[in-house]
């Protein structure tokens, strides 16, 4: 006989009673796969910040909100992006795929900043249309933002970006239809520790016909 769900037996975590370091790696592990932002901000000397964060989300589409979450350094400082974005208000949001997934991770190594993630791992820049950041070459989209709204907490900054601008990559966009080509659009996320996911493997869960008008193109 089936036990009842109540009755199945689990592991109770206080968060209350464990620090931050254990809270971050259940919470890592256990809240995945996670959408990875390749963020490229300006600091004042002109030199481009490129670095990944997979505490990243879409918020909403009225205004088109999305959300990176930032820590602070070990000795409070703040990291170059969290820097920039709070001095210029701005920055562009890049999806990695699994073509640039190496790059997008060695953009995450502390450099100085007076250096260039974009130099260390080969992208190429090209201007943005409405912030000062430049958008990645290499990428397959990019989104402009400019900052709607941040939340500082003792440990992190939590920036709310409205877009301003998309680019995609030729081909995977129909602007008259408004369709996305998935079947060319290949994102990495972020899984727990320090793995990443593909996203190659998609199923419907409403019979195999299903389809949706953005599967069609």
């Amino acid at each position: 006989m089936t036990q009842p769900a109540a009755a199945l037996p689990q592991t109770h975590v206080d968060f209350d009673a464990i620090g931050a370091y254990q809270r971050y790696k259940l919470m890592a592990s256990l809240i995945v796969p996670r959408p990875i932002a390749l963020v490229t901000t300006v600091n004042d000397d002109g030199v481009v910040n490129a670095a990944p964060f997979s505490m990243f989300a879409m918020l909403g589409e009225d205004p088109p909100l999305v959300m990176i979450s930032i820590n602070r350094l070990e000795d409070g400082a703040l990291k170059d992006t969290a820097a920039n974005i709070l001095q210029s208000g701005e920055f562009v949001v890049h999806m990695a795929d699994e073509a640039i997934a190496a790059q997008m991770h060695d953009c995450g190594q502390s450099l100085p900043p007076d250096q260039s993630e974009l130099d260390l791992v080969g992208f190429d820049a090209v201007p943005s249309v409405s912030v000062r950041p430049p958008r990645i070459v290499q990428a397959p989209i990019a989104f402009e933002c400019q900052l709607w709204e941040k939340i500082e907490t003792e440990s992190r900054y939590i920036f709310l970006g409205k877009i301003l601008h998309l680019h995609a990559r030729e081909g995977l966009i129909d602007t008259r239809l408004w369709r996305v080509n998935l079947q060319d659009y290949f994102p990495v996320g972020r899984f727990g520790a320090s793995f990443y996911t593909r996203t190659r493997d998609r199923f419907a869960l409403q019979g195999e016909a299903r389809e949706t008008a953005i599967d069609r193109i």
